[in-house]
């Protein structure tokens, strides 16, 4: 039987594939250091293994605030938000964390 796939590198991956479909324009950038989905040359998200788990960067703080109810206890702080395999981030925060980010990316934007 072979190894099955390091959980961290692949539940990264799993979340940033889910991004791209969510938002298709978006292409495989660089923010803060992280790699990152870019939207309009603006940082859409980024999923990153911890030293604790996961944390999602939306890189606002306005929807880290905004996705807030969905997020149950999982702990965030004003511009990530943690979760492990154990306790992990659901489907319904992250689809409308990325959708909040497009949104305030389009808006800034557009004007």
């Amino acid at each position: 039987m072979g190894a099955s796939p390091e959980p961290g590198p692949a539940t990264v991956a799993a979340w940033m594939a889910h991004a791209r479909e969510l938002e298709p324009a978006s292409v495989d950038g660089v923010s803060y250091g992280l790699p990152a989905l870019l939207y309009r040359g603006r940082p859409l998200v980024a999923v990153a293994q911890t030293a604790a788990g996961y944390s999602v960067y939306p890189f606002s703080g306005a929807v880290v605030a905004a996705v807030a109810p969905l997020l149950g206890d999982l702990k965030r702080s004003k511009g990530a938000i943690a979760f492990t395999d154990a306790h992990p981030l659901p489907r319904e925060a992250f689809d409308e964390l990325v959708r909040t980010r497009r949104a305030e990316i389009d808006a800034s934007l557009d004007g």
